[in-house]
């Protein structure tokens, strides 16, 4: 099973390489044009389009960019001069922690909701967890993000508004500087799993072993939080990988409105700068990150459910 997954998604990952060569080079706009800005003339820009290759064909373009790629060269930021892998790993720690506190934080405040949601159906917890996962759906996170910092921010001063401070610089400024983004990034992450863990555990709590689990005198918490959400858990582990890999590029606008210096930053300064390359390396690492989750998941799918066998 691990070697039919992985060899799957070759395709896909090819296919993410050539929509994105593509579809980059169809945004209005020369990227010598925007390089040379004031100092543009045309025999300027013909001699940087030849450098960087913008004169060729677009196959091969793509042939001799894709070449670069499986050998672990992104090639070079056509605004900056500086490799692409260089750039994203600078920023990548950024993102990693936005995102993956965000996602802890969804996962804390969903599974509680959604256990408690499905073991009040009708009454009033259960309304109340659906109130919870109808707002995080319905609230775009900048706008959430830009009342956070009115309230906590502006407001009463409390945390920082923006920006970022490396945990190895200092700890308890990079948790505050993170507290407020990582909110507003995981109310609609949270919304989903949310949703999801509730009608999953609605379907495990009508099953004929869970009736069985209260005739032996099962304790109601046992009954819901290992016997119940154990076989809730793998909807919930589906959905979760796919928002895992969400987070990682739709971290753009919470790294926007907080000022923080991710990939997300980084692909909107390229897409402003028509830093093709650039753009290129950062939507291609973004869909791999989220092949290699979603792969990941599926591998953890016999640890969860022991009826899946992996081969």
């Amino acid at each position: 099973m691990f070697l039919r997954r992985l060899f799957s998604i070759i395709p896909v990952w090819l296919g993410v390489s050539v929509l994105s060569f593509g579809l980059l080079r169809l945004i209005p706009g020369d990227t010598a044009t925007m390089m040379l800005g004031t100092r543009y003339t045309e025999e300027r820009a013909e001699r940087l389009r030849e450098r960087l290759g913008l004169d060729q064909p677009l196959p091969l373009q793509y042939a001799r960019w894709l070449g670069r790629v499986v050998r672990g060269d992104l090639g070079e930021s056509a605004y900056t001069g500086r490799p692409v892998r260089d750039e994203l790993l600078e920023r990548l720690p950024v993102t990693l922690q936005l995102a993956g506190g965000a996602l802890l934080t969804a996962v804390l405040i969903a599974i509680p909701l959604g256990v408690l949601g499905a073991s009040q159906r009708g009454r009033a917890g259960d309304y109340a967890a659906q109130v919870v996962g109808i707002s995080g759906l319905s609230i775009p996170n900048f706008w959430l993000g830009t009342l956070l910092i009115l309230g906590f921010s502006l407001g009463t001063g409390g945390l920082p508004s923006g920006g970022y401070v490396s945990p190895s610089v200092n700890l308890a400024q990079n948790l505050r500087h993170m507290v407020l983004p990582t909110l507003a990034l995981s109310l609609a992450v949270a919304a989903v799993l949310l949703r999801m863990c509730r009608s999953a555990m609605l379907e495990v709590l009508d099953q004929d072993f869970m009736e069985l689990a209260r005739a032996k005198g099962v304790s109601r918490r046992r009954l819901l939080w290992v016997h119940g959400l154990r076989n809730a858990w793998l909807p919930v582990m589906t959905v979760l990988g796919i928002q895992a890999g969400y987070l990682l590029g739709g971290s753009v606008v919470i790294e926007a409105v907080f000022r923080l210096p991710g990939i997300g930053s980084l692909a909107l300064a390229a897409i402003q700068s028509r830093d093709y390359v650039l753009l290129q390396g950062v939507i291609l690492f973004v869909a791999t990150a989220f092949l290699l989750i979603n792969l990941t998941v599926d591998l953890l799918y016999a640890w969860i459910d022991p009826r899946v066998r992996v081969s």
